[in-house]
């Protein structure tokens, strides 16, 4: 977790960022600070360091310096087709923001080109692979989205993993492209399955690669599968210690096991390499907001309430660099502080944020309407999830589908609270036991879990022992969640069960060791267990 001092100097290192930007220098990272990989090209051998750290900023995910690094590979060698691969795998971010129209035709340019120039058989399958990806549909009528074009690159890179067994690179990729390619809502994990066993054994071979302990993480980042991630979670930021990514992705593994401390430590490692690489021209800040959201909640969920309030004033030193994430960490670290510590009535009087953030201003909408519900103002939990379902149809109308689905989460949820309120409690359960259901068979981490929601619910109607089911239940996804431990305790108080409670107070003073919260559930369970 972050420690009180490095805290205090959150601020003026986030405006030394913008001092030291005007005089630093572009600092090429050592294999040592990035991970080391062989990737053998036909290029001149004056670019090949240049084109392994390339790679090795794919592998951490550092997509806008490896663009940089590869375009000066074929500035420099303007003979080397692989160049023009690098620049565009740089633009393909496999796991996230899939290129547009404009990338698509451009990077397509760029392969046709690279398949003109002289290089191996080797290197042109995976030109061709990539191609795959970037090139126009197989049939001018087909219906080729980017699932479509993930799925056709990923069997591409499969021959090449074939063609090449001894190819590292080309078996890793090739894993990479099995996790962008895996069907929605896949509930057997069939690719991740298959991309860790692919890189379990590349992992026994060649532990310091910084792509194999990568993406071994992303294929276990499902409560169902997260314990068999540990290994390769404490060991990607020693592997690539100066990349911010490599420094956060540890704690995606952390987070779903309710590591705390192991999850604060990685998160404020990842931030303060964000800081230390913006300064020298080397990013941005979306790499801080990321590991400021995991920061935030690790915190809530050991005791470190302190923390939160100053990661919050922390945003707006940081608002200029992206608007957009700045909002959302705003929305949601407000939203989480305020339901989290059940301040009911702080959370009915957030306020909307000015502009266009219609998602953040939803995640706030639905705190709101929890707020309201929980305090008893029936009238204003119905305006919140009347407003929630608005913007769920703007952004229906405007063909962001993937935003309104979330929005219409939030919608249901809130809208379970409103039934709750309206005395219609049966009527809120049903609603909150579909989404739990939906999350768990999804496998995603939410940031108050449904199942977790439900047992609260049951709490409210009197019902101790269905509560204390469902909060095990749900702390079987979601381990050593402050809400969830302190919950079950008090149902199991409620129906007798003392020792059952008094292993969850337990629990929850372990994952606060070192808090000096004042929360009221952390003063019973030492009161509870001081007397024993």
């Amino acid at each position: 977790m972050r420690e009180f001092a490095i805290c205090l100097t959150f601020s003026p290192l986030l405006l030394s960022i913008f001092l030291l930007a005007d005089e630093g220098h572009h600092h090429a990272m050592t294999a040592e600070e990035l991970g080391t990989v062989h990737f053998e090209t036909s290029c001149s051998p004056k670019v090949e360091a240049d084109f392994n750290r390339g790679v090795a900023l794919l592998h951490s995910f550092w997509y806008e310096e490896a663009e940089k690094t590869f375009r000066k590979v074929a500035r420099e060698d303007s003979k080397c087709a692989m160049a023009n691969w690098g620049i565009a795998m740089s633009q393909y971010h496999q796991l996230w923001d899939y290129p547009e129209e404009k990338t698509l035709a451009e990077d397509n340019a760029l392969l046709t080109k690279a398949e003109a120039l002289k290089t191996s058989a080797r290197e042109l399958e995976y030109i061709h692979a990539l191609h795959a990806y970037f090139g126009k549909p197989p049939q001018p009528q087909a219906d080729y989205d980017h699932a479509a074009r993930a799925t056709a690159y990923s069997e591409a890179m499969e021959q090449v993993a074939l063609h090449h067994p001894d190819d590292r690179e080309a078996v890793v990729f090739y894993a990479l492209s099995l996790l962008a390619s895996q069907p929605p809502h896949d509930t057997t994990f069939v690719n991740r399955k298959k991309a860790a066993a692919i890189l379990e054994k590349v992992f026994a071979e060649d532990p310091n690669h910084p792509g194999v302990a990568h993406y071994l993480i992303h294929s276990y980042d499902k409560p169902q599968l997260a314990e068999y991630g540990l290994k390769a979670a404490r060991s990607y930021a020693k592997i690539a210690p100066a990349a911010p990514h490599a420094l956060h992705m540890p704690s995606h593994i952390f987070a779903r096991l309710g590591l705390w401390q192991e999850d604060i430590d990685s998160n404020l490692a990842s931030i303060a390499a964000t800081r230390k690489t913006a300064a020298m021209h080397m990013g941005d800040a979306s790499h801080q907001f990321h590991a400021m959201d995991f920061l935030v909640y690790a915190y809530l969920q050991s005791g470190r309430e302190a923390e939160v309030l100053r990661a919050i004033h922390e945003l707006d030193g940081i608002k200029s660099l992206d608007d957009d994430e700045w909002a959302y960490s705003v929305a949601k670290f407000t939203s989480l502080y305020d339901l989290e510590l059940h301040r009911w009535d702080d959370a009915a009087k957030l306020k909307p944020l000015a502009g266009d953030h219609r998602y953040p201003n939803a995640m706030i909408l639905f705190a709101r309407a929890v707020g309201s519900a929980r305090s008893g103002k029936v009238d204003g939990a119905r305006a919140e999830a009347a407003g929630i379902e608005k913007i769920r149809l703007s952004l229906i109308a405007d063909k962001k589908q993937a935003a309104a689905d979330g929005v219409d989460g939030l919608g249901k949820e809130a809208g379970a609270w409103l039934a709750w309120a309206e005395g219609k409690g049966d009527d809120g359960l049903k609603v909150l036991r579909a989404v739990a259901e939906d999350e768990e068979a999804e496998g995603d981490q939410a940031d108050i879990p449904a199942r977790e929601m439900l047992a609260d619910m049951l709490m409210q109607m009197n019902r101790p022992q269905e509560a204390l089911a469902e909060y095990q239940k749900s702390l079987q996804s979601n381990p050593n969640r402050f809400n969830g431990l302190a919950g079950a305790a008090q149902a199991a108080e409620k129906v007798g069960k003392q020792q059952e409670a008094e292993g969850f107070y337990g629990q929850l003073l372990k994952a606060c060791a070192g808090s000096d919260s004042d929360r009221p559930e952390l003063k019973h369970a030492r009161l509870t267990l001081a007397s024993k």
